[in-house]
Order: C-alpha cells, then sequence, then structure tokens
C-alpha cells in the first residue's frame, strides 16, 4: 500500500498534524510511524505539562501567533474528549528590583501579543500565591496545566478511528526516494508515501539529511532536571509560578509548576545532554556527544555564554545550589520538602554562527517538509502547528 503522507514522529505535533490531515483531507491515507512502544514518548511526555498563554513571544513570531489559537483549540479539544486540563493562573515574578525592567518588558509584549494579564502589587501576589515573595508580578490567568500524554492517546485514537495508521515500534532507519515515491525502511518494516512529514524532535535533523536534505541548523539535546514538592509542602505553590527569565536565552528558568495530577514540580535546569535521549547525567552516547561538541553552533554558543553555562551546570550538580534559585521565588522551601523526578530532553536548533533558534522552524523540499525547530510552547500549539504544517503541503495535495 502507497500512503498519501507518512508522519514521522508520534509526539503531539506528529499527531496533531495528522489529526489536521484527516480532517481536512478525509480521503487521503496518512500513517504516522513511531520508533517507541508508545506515543508521546520522550518531549511530548516529559515535559512540564503546562498550557502557555503566549506572553513571552516576539509579536509577529509563529509561536506568537499558532500558541494564542493553538491554546484556544487545545482546551476545545480536551473538552470534547475528556482530557484533564485546568485554567489555573500563572504569576511571573520580579524578585527584586532590578527585574522590574524585564517583568516591564514581558507585560508589553503580552498586551502587543493580546493576552490577558495584568501587574500586579505584592499584596495581590500574595493572595494569589501566598508563600511566594516579589516586588512585582504579572498574573495571567489564561495559562493552565494539561495532562499532554492524554492528549496524545486521544489524538491517536481519534485518527485510527477515521482509519488513519498509527504504528508503534517502526524507527526509520533509511529515507529512499523512488519514482515519485518515497519508502521509509523501518524496524517494522517498509512505508512507501508520496509526501513524508518529519517531525522527529531530538533527531529531526537527522531524519533531515536522510530525506537529502542539507538541515541549515543542528539539534542540540539539553537535559531539563526537575524536582517534586513532597506531599507535606505542595501547599506552597497553587498554579504556575515563574521567574523573569533571561532574555538571552529560550529557557524561562526554573519555576514551579502545579501538575493535573496534583504534584507540584519544580526546574527544570538546562544542561547540555550526553545523548539525544540522555535522561541522567550518566547516558553518554560517545557519537552524539561527538557529534555536538564538534559543531561550530555550539562552540560559539559555549564561547559566548560560558558563564550561563557553568551556573547551569553547578546548578545540576549541587542541590542547595538548585534550593537557591527555588528560594528566589518562594523562600521558605527547604531541601526536606525536595524529592527527584523525571527529566526531560529539549531539541534546541541552533544555526551554525552559535544563535538559539527562538521560533519554530520549517523547511521543505519538493516531497519531504521537515520540522527543525519545535520547542516550548509547541505542545500548546501543536493543533495550530498541525494546520500550519497542512498548509504548507496543501498546495501539493489539493
Amino acid at each position: 500500500m502507497t500512503y498519501d503522507v507518512a508522519i514521522i514522529g508520534g509526539g503531539i505535533v506528529g499527531l496533531a498534524t495528522a489529526y489536521q490531515l484527516s480532517e481536512r483531507y478525509p480521503g487521503l491515507r496518512v500513517t504516522v510511524v513511531e520508533k517507541e512502544d508508545r506515543v508521546a514518548a520522550h518531549q511530548t511526555g516529559r515535559n512540564s505539562g503546562v498550557i502557555h498563554s503566549g506572553i513571552y513571544y516576539t509579536p509577529g513570531s509563529l509561536k506568537a501567533e499558532n500558541c494564542r489559537e493553538g491554546k484556544r483549540a487545545l482546551v476545545d479539544f480536551c473538552e470534547r474528549e475528556g482530557v484533564a486540563y485546568e485554567m489555573c493562573g500563572k504569576v511571573i515574578v520580579a524578585a527584586t528590583e532590578e527585574e522590574r525592567a524585564g517583568l516591564h518588558a514581558i507585560y508589553e509584549r503580552g498586551q502587543q501579543n493580546g493576552i490577558q494579564c495584568e501587574r500586579i502589587g505584592p499584596e495581590r501576589l500574595r493572595e494569589i500565591e501566598p508563600h511566594t515573595r516579589g516586588v512585582e508580578a504579572i498574573h495571567v490567568p489564561e495559562a493552565g496545566i494539561v495532562d499532554y500524554i492524554g492528549v496524545c492517546e486521544r489524538l491517536a485514537a481519534r485518527i485510527q478511528e477515521r482509519g488513519q495508521r498509527v504504528q508503534t515500534g517502526a524507527e526509520v532507519r533509511a529515507v529512499l526516494p523512488h519514482n515519485g515515491t518515497i519508502t521509509l525502511e523501518t524496524t517494522a518494516g517498509a512505508v512507501t508515501a508520496r509526501y513524508v512529514i518529519n517531525c522527529a524532535g531530538l533527531y529531526a535533523d537527522h531524519v533531515a539529511r536522510m530525506t537529502g536534505q542539507t538541515p541549515s541548523v543542528q539539534v542540540v539535546p539539553f537535559r531539563g532536571e526537575y524536582f517534586d514538592l513532597k506531599p507535606h509542602a505542595r501547599h506552597l505553590c497553587r498554579g504556575l509560578i515563574y521567574p523573569v527569565p533571561d532574555p538571552a536565552f529560550p529557557f524561562l528558568g526554573v519555576h514551579f509548576t502545579r501538575m493535573v495530577d496534583g504534584r507540584v514540580e519544580c526546574g527544570p535546569s538546562a544542561v547540555l545532554a550526553f545523548a539525544r535521549e540522555g535522561y541522567t547525567f550518566g547516558t553518554v552516547d560517545v557519537g552524539e556527544l561527538a557529534e555536538t561538541l564538534t559543531y561550530s553552533g555550539f562552540l560559539r554558543l559555549s564561547l559566548r555564554h560560558w558563564k550561563k553555562g557553568v551556573a547551569e551546570i553547578w546548578q545540576s550538580l549541587s542541590q542547595r545550589y538548585y534550593l537557591k534559585a527555588l528560594r528566589h521565588l518562594i523562600p521558605e522551601i527547604s531541601l526536606d520538602d525536595l524529592e527527584p523526578s523525571p527529566s526531560g530532553v529539549r531539541a534546541q536548533a541552533v544555526t551554525p554562527d552559535g544563535a538559539l533558534v527562538d521560533d519554530f522552524l520549517i523547511e521543505e523540499t519538493e516531497r519531504v517538509v521537515n520540522v527543525l525547530n519545535a520547542a516550548s510552547p509547541a505542545a500548546t500549539a501543536s493543533l495550530n502547528v498541525g494546520h500550519l504544517i497542512v498548509d504548507r503541503l496543501a498546495p501539493r495535495l489539493d
């Protein structure tokens, strides 16, 4: 059987794209191939479960535009499908006077992006988050939390109910063009399609090279390390508590997230992972690590921001140093309140000149659409990102 479209990757972006394809073109034959034995096994299933509002992103960027619309689509989907979510709200906190300017810049960006938010003082902050201290904050009531694994499971179910396929245990080993089609050689057998969409996340650049494209970026994996608040300390956080982020980095800093299952997650740090799926410090893939360490973009990035890198590594190695970052937002927290939580790895696209790509990045050939950067807020925006990818392919399908 020859499919019309084969999608590589069963994370939330790949599944949302298949869902949107099957909705817009119900007669198409679509398949999703996922190397693991389940969907949402990597970035999607290991993130902090936040529904982002879109307050941080550059006005007019793909992130800003897709986050707003994607959030609405995600909430509607959760309502229809009975997936757990809650719009619990969020505070972004300037803990010191020096952070006010950065907070005001975020607020202005939020206004430009049409986000419902307000600047609040210390008294109102204490009403919302009684254990958080700051000189000023932004309250964002339209941020929330969600079960992203549950979203993916419902997306996969709907895709298959429409007669399409989601095949797990199918790792792509080669991509072979032939007579107007492309064959994916997978560990579960060959899959042939007219068009291919690459949503491989941590391996998106590798897959792009398999398709014959030379991607403009390389994926560099950053491990995010988390702690959970122990049950006796969960009262310290009611919703989402974020710091003012460093504008030089696409990471939002160590923050507190109440999860839909009642846990409270603290983190993440952001350190170089020694493997693309290196969820622990001791997980090393020599080939993948060498690929990162010899990449000109990573070397330039490291030289430019070595102080930040050292601080993140020290935070990773020292629980007391990590605690210092947490106390910046909640002063009364202690080491006895923390227990380790599973880590995640972020696929961060880096340009050869050492710039961190701060927007979604999609590159195309005649028969392949490569999604090369889909970091946060891609999960929030996924249903709209799926629309965007289908729009890119549509002229060839219509």
